[in-house]
């Protein structure tokens, strides 16, 4: 799954530890988020978009929406 993971931490000059440590995972599974070797569940999505404060669709994209012309 994209996101806009990286890009939310880099406008906050938040390192990959620091998200990790304010949610409660580890830094690998952040790295593991922003190269999309693994799909968040529903309640860590919804934890990293409560974090930034911003709604799940600002940070991951839906991979079922077709995107318009």
């Amino acid at each position: 799954m994209k996101s806009r993971l990286k890009v939310l931490r880099a406008e906050r000059d938040m390192t990959q530890e620091d998200l990790a440590a304010a949610i409660g995972v580890s830094r690998y599974a952040i790295n593991a988020l922003e190269t999309g070797r693994h799909d968040p569940s529903l309640d860590l999505a919804f934890r990293i978009a409560a974090r930034f404060g911003v709604p799940v669709d600002a940070v991951f994209v839906n991979p079922y929406l077709k995107a318009e012309a």
